[in-house]
């Protein structure tokens, strides 16, 4: 069998360049009754960092923890309770994260008393998550988002509402409004006589932030797909060698996007949810807006639909789409996200990963990546942290 190893070498190479983008890193972590970890202290540099052990040990919880100093609700997408260590109190996460020239302290966790999140930063309250991307952030893939292609539209909805971050902050915000507003309308057309001026009203909300959203959607769409096409970086980035994917929206305001402008397909929006009010009514639900549009996903070297392709390529298509995502940060917002793959090498052949190990290293993120067999790591000794997770104790190898 052949032996593979990093060619370092190879980064010197044209469309191997070592990236010029700031990483964000993460320098100091320390969890408190988080999960399975009563306690846990580490210090890490830049370098990708390997996770081995068994299934169970604490891995995927590390992951998760680095993804709640970045705005949203982790890769898991689970409640504040569920965090807590069972027989903890509460629990906290507290990082010194490397962000540009600067070296930001951040704390997040529960509020005894609630469900509410806390979160610090250099040791004052936040109010809104959304300051946390100003120094932080996450790009992520778990072995929950596999088949994410053969998933709902909701789901493929919320891996896309995440990757718009990488261009609008306030994106999460929106959605989340968008989100209960829509509840509220389906409430108020429960009612035997709802207010005429209260729907007006509400409807107008709806559109004003559903085609914000679709229209914000529409944008990262087309920018992801340009990175994925190999168009020309700003800073001198990798080429990814994971096969291409060409990205499109499909709904309703997607199309009206495409035909009009923004103005006019808000007006036509409002339109559409007062003449569907007595059909919604009878449904329970709102049958207009971008909580209709779904992701669609093209191989772009076969021009076949993703959910036509095998399980393998899917998930090749997915890394790619991620590695991406990385990509595109760093030319927006000048800094490499952290990128966190949980048991992602387990599916490649040794070929791929080798390319992968290759990419991430002349990329210049800070990568953290699981795995149960550390001798698929191999080819990253010298160049990698390693450490086994062991019943949520970690070993520097």
């Amino acid at each position: 069998m052949a032996t593979f190893a990093v060619n370092r070498a190879d980064l010197t190479q044209p469309g191997i360049q070592a990236n010029r983008s700031s990483p964000i890193a993460i320098r100091q972590m320390r969890l408190r009754d988080f999960r399975n970890y009563r306690r846990l202290d580490i210090e890490t540099d830049s370098r990708p960092i390997i996770l081995t052990g068994d299934n169970g040990a604490g891995k995927t919880n590390l992951l998760e923890a680095i993804s709640l100093l970045a705005p949203g609700r982790g890769i898991r997408r689970a409640s504040l309770s569920e965090l807590t260590r069972e027989g903890g109190h509460t629990w906290a996460v507290t990082a010194t994260i490397a962000s540009g020239k600067e070296l930001v302290g951040v704390t997040t966790g529960r509020r005894s008393d609630s469900e509410r999140r806390l979160i610090e930063i250099e040791g004052v309250a936040t109010r809104s998550q959304s300051e946390l991307a100003a120094f932080m952030g996450a790009t992520w893939l778990t072995p929950a988002q596999d088949r994410l292609f053969m998933d709902s539209p909701a789901a493929r909805r919320r891996f896309l509402d995440r990757l718009v971050l990488a261009i609008d902050n306030g994106h999460a915000r929106r959605v989340a409004s968008y989100e209960r507003t829509l509840r509220e309308r389906v409430l108020l057309l429960r009612q035997a006589r709802p207010d005429p001026h209260w729907l007006r009203a509400i409807e107008q909300r709806l559109a004003e932030e559903g085609i914000a959203i679709a229209a914000a959607r529409r944008e990262l769409v087309q920018a992801l797909d340009g990175v994925l096409a190999g168009a020309p970086s700003g800073d001198s980035a990798p080429m990814s060698p994971f096969p291409a994917a060409h990205l499109a929206l499909e709904g309703g305001v997607d199309a009206m996007l495409e035909s009009m402008p923004a103005v006019r397909a808000e007006a036509l929006l409002i339109e559409q949810l007062a003449d569907a009010r007595q059909a919604d009514s009878l449904q329970g639900g709102t049958s207009h807006g971008p909580h209709r549009s779904d992701l669609r996903v093209i191989d772009a070297e076969s021009g076949r639909e993703a959910t036509a392709c095998s399980t393998g390529r899917q998930k090749s298509l997915l890394l790619g789409i991620v590695l991406a995502e990385a990509r595109l940060r760093a030319d927006r917002q000048g800094q490499l996200p952290i990128i966190l793959l949980d048991e992602v090498v387990a599916h490649l052949d040794e070929r791929r990963r080798i390319q992968l190990f290759d990419y991430l290293v002349a990329l210049g993120a800070q990568t953290w990546l699981t795995g149960t067999d550390e001798p698929n790591f191999a080819p990253l000794k010298g160049a990698a942290q390693f450490f086994h997770v062991q019943d949520a104790v970690l070993i520097r190898r």
